[in-house]
């Protein structure tokens, strides 16, 4: 393997432009099929690639303007006439060795146009080939080859003009000399083209007269090796051997003919200069969006129809529309990027601050599957779900969160998501334009018809559904909701678990300044003169990290307005102003009830992270951390199974501590203080951490 990585890394192997090599190795295919024996999969394989080929040249002769844009033509006649050749031997081998095993000996393109083009009827087949052979003898090919003869002279009576007009238009200043040698290149090439699709449409003619002597050849001569060398009943042997020479002569004079079509409508055209032949095929012809779009739908239909083999047709109509899709978005992407200013002065390569691209606080990555979603054009669903979000959630959290930038990323799966908080990826899923997702909400045993997944949002199992079974679903009992529904519910919940980060400084001093029009003298005393603005940001940030609005801010500045005399530490502050909203922190959790079901520390626990936990600087052992998490893990469970909001009750300089340990262990346990009991409630410890230990 070495060797090989230090001969593929030689300079002259990398120097070598591959795609000057694609003629030598079609040439090199070309013998290879004329001489190796092929199973009958590749000989399918080569057949549709040959039909798919077919089409992308007529597709190209379509759509392009000028002749020159697909200059390659004439040599592109030639190659492909050769593949048919090529192919028509193979096939020949394959019809004449293994025609006694029946019908799909050459393969299933083959058997599948004796069977179902013709209706298995040889004599409507040779009829068939011989109007086909007819068509594209007499009326297509020899209509191309005069139209090409009689542009070639024109173009040769019209050379000495056009080389006078180009010396004028020098002579006057009008152009440069870069500007005549362009143009009188051009014209010796539009001769030459012209010349060259003169004699090229000899090869066409030449393979429809080839196409007839193989089938006389194949049906003689498989007649006679199927009667004389394997014993074959006459009836059987033309069975065998006469309707696969006619599928035979089918399979390649369909593309002759679709070729000879692009022919004549390419001779007409006028064109500009070109690189080597290999450069001109792989750009010219899978240059264009439409022309791989328009074969892939064509391939996809001959693959659905009965009695073709679809499996082919479809991987090959796949790749076309595949190739089509990239192509055409990255021509929608260029033609959305703005073309750059051309500089007063010569360009440089020296870094600015115009490289350094502000990141956006929010966004959203979207794949090319979900783009009508948040099409504004398209009036996208998801976009006014978003706009209902930021406004739910700032009547709920107590701020206004910064605006989701929305973008496509062709690097996603094309019904896939992400959400990015300050370019770091917070959440993704995958959502099915025009399906639905039904989740189950615990209990339903009864599966549904669909792809199963989770809810991206809360991690309940779920299953995309069609919308015809929605009803259905619905009558089971599962919560069912559209895609755009499932990423703004995703959406929405990421928002409320990051509400801590997406409180920045901006959005400080917008809520200070929101505030400030309905009591300016209480936020002019408190910020800057009692507290700086960081240290105000830093505790509503500790609020939103354990899930405490801030909707109350006129309780917040007050209460901070009579503890900042006293302390200026943001973690005091902080237990400061959850005291003071004690009763809005139960009834978020609790509801309007006054009985608060908690979760106590044993008393022992207690003591020991009393004495761990007390002082500056101290650490819980890891055995000890390990199996507070394992515990508060299991009783969070228990409360949630009981129905009751998980919350533990500690002393109130346990508090922060134990927030913090058990934060990621048990995510959705809210960490009570002693002070931040309300004193119209009650306690009722439902579950005790620690007692087993």
């Amino acid at each position: 393997m070495n060797s090989i990585a230090a001969a593929l890394n030689h300079p002259l192997i990398r120097a070598v432009p591959w795609r000057a090599l694609a003629v030598p190795l079609v040439v090199f295919m070309v013998l290879a099929m004329m001489i190796l024996p092929l199973p009958p999969f590749l000989l399918d394989l080569l057949f549709t690639f040959n039909i798919a080929l077919a089409l992308i040249v007529l597709m190209v002769a379509v759509y392009t303007k000028k002749a020159l844009e697909f200059a390659a033509f004439p040599t592109v006649l030639l190659l492909t006439t050769l593949m048919r050749l090529s192919l028509n031997i193979a096939s020949t081998r394959a019809v004449l060795m293994q025609g006694h095993t029946g019908a799909d000996a050459a393969g299933k393109v083959i058997e599948a146009f004796g069977h179902f083009v013709i209706g298995g009827n040889f004599a409507v087949g040779l009829i068939v080939f011989a109007i086909l052979v007819v068509i594209n003898f007499v009326v297509v090919t020899k209509g191309a080859g005069r139209i090409a003869e009689v542009a070639a002279r024109f173009t040769l009576d019209a050379m000495p003009g056009k080389q006078m007009a180009i010396d004028a238009d020098l002579n006057a200043g009008t152009i440069d000399d870069k500007e005549a040698k362009r143009r009188r290149t051009e014209v010796s090439e539009e001769a030459d083209f012209y010349g060259a699709m003169d004699g090229a449409s000899k090869f066409v003619r030449g393979d429809a007269v080839a196409g007839i002597l193989i089938l006389f050849i194949n049906v003689i001569g498989g007649l006679a090796i199927g009667m004389l060398d394997h014993g074959l009943p006459l009836a059987q042997a033309i069975n065998n051997y006469v309707l696969l020479s006619v599928g035979d002569g089918l399979v390649a004079s369909i593309p002759a003919l679709v070729i000879s079509i692009a022919a004549g409508l390419i001779v007409a055209r006028v064109g500009k200069e070109s690189d080597d032949i290999g450069g001109q095929m792989l750009s010219q012809l899978f240059v264009k969006p439409r022309v791989l779009g328009v074969t892939a739908a064509i391939l996809a239909i001959l693959g659905i129809i009965p009695g073709m083999p679809w499996f082919v047709f479809l991987l090959l109509a796949s790749a076309c529309g595949y190739a089509a899709w990239k192509l055409a978005e990255r021509a929608r992407l260029a033609a959305a990027t703005p073309a750059p200013a051309a500089p007063a002065a010569a360009p440089s390569n020296e870094a600015s601050w115009d490289d350094v691209v502000p990141l956006d606080t929010l966004g959203l990555e979207v794949g090319y599957r979900l783009i009508p979603l948040v099409d504004q054009g398209q009036d996208g669903e998801l976009l006014k779900r978003i706009k209902a979000i930021r406004k739910k959630f700032a009547q709920d959290i107590g701020f206004l969160p910064p605006p989701v930038h929305i973008r496509d990323n062709l690097e996603l799966k094309p019904s896939a998501y992400r959400v990015l908080l300050k370019g770091v990826v917070i959440g993704e899923g995958e959502a099915f334009n025009g399906m639905w997702l039904a989740i189950n909400p615990g209990g339903i045993t009864q599966r549904l018809e669909g792809a199963s997944t989770k809810d991206p949002a809360f991690g309940l199992p779920a299953t995309w559904i069609e919308a015809r079974n929605r009803e259905s679903a619905q009558v089971l009992g599962y919560t069912v909701v559209d895609c755009a529904t499932v990423v703004a519910t995703h959406i929405n919940h990421l928002l409320l678990s990051h509400a801590g980060q997406l409180l920045g400084r901006a959005e400080t001093q917008a809520l200070i300044d929101h505030a400030g029009r309905f009591a300016p003298k209480l936020m002019d005393d408190l910020v800057p003169k009692l507290i700086p603005l960081s240290s105000l940001q830093r505790i509503l940030q500790n609020l939103l990290d354990e899930g405490v609005h801030i909707r109350d801010l006129r309780t917040i500045v007050e209460t901070l307005a009579d503890a900042a005399n006293r302390t200026t530490d943001a973690a005091e502050l902080t237990a400061h102003v959850r005291a003071a909203l004690r009763a809005t922190i139960a009834q978020s959790l609790f509801g309007s009830t006054r009985e608060l079901a908690v979760i106590a520390l044993d008393p022992e626990l207690e003591k020991v992270l009393s004495s761990s936990l007390g002082g500056e600087g101290a650490a819980v052992e890891p055995g000890l951390v390990d199996l507070l998490q394992r515990g508060a893990t299991a009783a969070m469970q228990r409360q949630e199974d009981m129905g009751l909001a998980p919350t533990l009750l500690v002393p109130d300089k346990l508090r922060v501590p134990m927030a913090r340990l058990l934060k990621r262990a048990a995510p959705r346990l809210r960490v009570l203080g002693h002070a931040e009991v309300p004193e119209t409630s009650t306690i009722r410890v439902s579950t005790v951490l620690g007692g087993a230990a």
